[in-house]
């Protein structure tokens, strides 16, 4: 699994985002959590670390790798 540390997420709107632009990665196989109070995003796959963090960035949120 692979975690990533998201700031700015204020809502459910925001997870929902963060969760949409994360499945549309190539190489996630799913999505396991998106969580604001957290500020976590996890996921399954073998996607390109730095491909999640650009997909989390076009949303308008902060990421990295955790």
């Amino acid at each position: 699994m692979i975690q990533l540390k998201v700031k700015g997420m204020t809502c459910g709107h925001c997870e929902n985002a963060v969760r949409k632009a994360l499945e549309a990665v190539p190489g996630v196989e799913r999505v396991v959590e998106v969580d604001r109070t957290k500020g976590v995003a996890v996921v399954e796959g073998s996607p390109d670390i730095e491909a999640l963090v650009a997909a989390i960035r076009e949303e308008g949120y902060e990421a990295e790798a955790a």
